[in-house]
């Protein structure tokens, strides 16, 4: 159930990404239009897009760590015993959590700070600008803990631990969800 929740959400995401990938050409391309085409612009082109460009990125970061697809390397981790690798798979993950909370506390009193900000062209709230940081670190954060009950209750595969690819085309040993 959990499994499928975070399924959805991801591909939500996934489509989120799109369409803001979508305004942000529009916007981009409209503007280039606009300045060589008839000498003016569109002032909301470059905010909104750069806005949607972090966004974008902290999204696909979260997506990335469902899908165990972050670079990584395997070298020392391969030549270990399945105890081993479970080890440092624990260790990995409360290392990244630890960082998730970093990234929320860190980005929480940005956003404190940033929240009665306006945006120059927009007049939006800086903090919603800022917000991407506690978004990505929070369903990141649910993502790890997520993982780490799956490896406690002896859900995870072996072939899950490590999350690491030779090349592009290779895919990892995931529920056929997931990929």
């Amino acid at each position: 159930m959990i499994d499928r929740f975070i399924d959805h959400l991801c591909k939500l995401i996934k489509i989120i990404m799109v369409v803001f990938l979508a305004i942000m050409v529009v916007l981009v391309f409209g503007n280039v239009v606009l300045r060589y085409g008839f000498n003016s612009g569109l002032a909301v082109s470059d905010e909104l897009s750069r806005w949607l460009f972090v966004w974008i990125t902290f999204m696909g970061a979260v997506v990335a760590m469902r899908e165990g697809t972050h670079l990584g390397t395997d070298t020392l981790i391969s030549r270990l015993s399945v105890r081993g690798q479970k080890i440092c798979f624990v260790i990995a993950n409360l290392l990244m959590l630890f960082c998730c909370a970093l990234l929320a506390k860190g980005t929480w009193q940005i956003v404190e700070m940033n929240i009665a900000t306006k945006s120059p062209v927009m007049e939006l709230s800086e903090g919603l600008f800022y917000g991407c940081g506690i978004f990505a670190a929070v369903i990141g954060g649910a993502v790890l803990l997520y993982k780490m009950w799956q490896l406690g209750t002896g859900q995870l595969k072996d072939s899950e631990l490590i999350g690491v690819r030779e090349s592009e085309e290779d895919t990892l040993d995931l529920p056929t969800a997931q990929r």
